[in-house]
Parts: structure tokens; C-alpha cells; sequence
């Protein structure tokens, strides 16, 4: 009896040592890690979800370090491999959720500058149409057309971007137009004022 025991102990411990031994990585939870960061990448959060992008690619690091570090072992576990795999998979859902929302805020806020320099340029010219002319302003005066012919193909740019979703192209492009127009704005009421107009 006594013989018996030890014969199916030592079979209970070598088929705990062949099952451990055996123990594969959780290629499904892996595989859905791998799946939700390609999925951040491809809904824009580079751009607009930096912040998420970077921990769903720390947590997919902090995965291949684990399962680095069990392929090693005689006996690998792969616990902590599928913890981390579901973590990143989370990271990775995060990203492409605030992408969208980040791609979403950028659009109105690109829908906005852009009408804001629609406005500012619009201002801007009524005002340098009313501009004082006399001795030795005709070139300031053309100048500031100028910047204005070139803020409104700005804002032009910007629309073009905005209608192929390049939201903070757009954007940057319309704050560019406003802040020429608003220099023209300003300078005009400057001399406006000198003027006593």
C-alpha cells in the first residue's frame, strides 16, 4: 500500500512538473492586446489621444518584458502574462475611445477658429477700406492688403484640411489667418486713432 503511494505521488508530481512545464503563453489575450493598440494607432490617437497611446504602449511593453522573461524559465507562468494582456488590451480600447473624442474636439475647435478668422479678416478689411490715406501710406496700405489676400488663402488652406479631417492642420492654419488679420486690424484702428478718424 505504502508502495502504491508513493508510485502515484511520484506520478502526481511529474504530471504537475509536465503540465507547468508545458504551460503555453495566453496567445488569445495576447493576440486582443496586439489587436487594441493597432486599433488606437488606426483611430488617430498619435495625434489626438497622445496621452492614452502612451500607456496602452507601456502596458504593451510591460507584456513583452513578462513574456520575455518566462520564455527563460524551466517552469514558466503565464499568470501574470495574461493579467498584463488584458490590461494592455484595456490601454489599448482607452486610446481608441479618447481618439475619437480627441479627433471630435479637434474638428469643432477647427470649425470655430476658422469662423473666428472668417470674422477677423472680414473686420479687418471694412476697416483698412475706411483706412486714412495720404502721404506715404499707399505702401503700408498695399501691404496690409497683402496680408490679408494671404490671410484669406490661409483660411482657404484651412478648409481644405478641415474637409479632408485634418483637424489640427486646420486649426493651426486658422489661428495663423486670425492672428494676420488681427495684426491688420489693430494697426489700422492704430492709425485710425492717430488720425483722429
Amino acid at each position: 500500500m505504502r508502495k502504491n503511494l508513493w508510485m502515484v505521488l511520484g506520478l502526481a508530481v511529474a504530471a504537475t512538473f509536465m503540465l507547468t512545464a508545458c504551460a503555453a503563453p495566453p496567445k488569445v489575450e495576447i493576440d486582443a492586446a496586439k489587436a487594441a493598440l493597432d486599433s488606437a494607432a488606426t483611430a488617430g490617437a498619435t495625434e489626438y489621444a497622445p496621452d492614452a497611446l502612451k500607456a496602452a504602449e507601456d502596458a504593451q511593453a510591460a507584456l513583452d518584458a513578462e513574456l520575455k522573461a518566462q520564455e527563460g524559465k524551466w517552469f514558466p507562468s503565464y499568470t501574470k502574462a495574461t493579467e498584463l494582456a488584458t490590461a494592455a488590451k484595456s490601454a489599448g480600447e482607452k486610446a481608441v475611445a479618447d481618439a475619437a473624442a480627441g479627433k471630435e474636439k479637434a474638428k469643432a475647435d477647427a470649425t470655430t477658429a476658422i469662423e473666428e478668422a472668417k470674422g477677423l479678416l472680414a473686420e479687418a478689411q471694412a476697416l483698412l477700406d475706411k483706412a486714412p490715406k495720404g502721404k506715404g501710406t499707399a505702401a503700408d496700405i498695399e501691404a496690409m492688403k497683402t496680408d490679408l489676400t494671404n490671410a484669406g488663402a490661409t483660411i482657404a488652406e484651412a478648409e481644405t484640411s478641415l474637409g479632408g479631417a485634418r483637424f489640427l492642420d486646420a486649426k493651426a492654419k486658422a489661428e495663423a489667418a486670425k492672428t494676420a488679420a488681427m495684426t491688420v486690424k489693430t494697426a489700422v484702428e492704430t492709425a485710425m486713432a492717430a488720425k483722429g478718424k
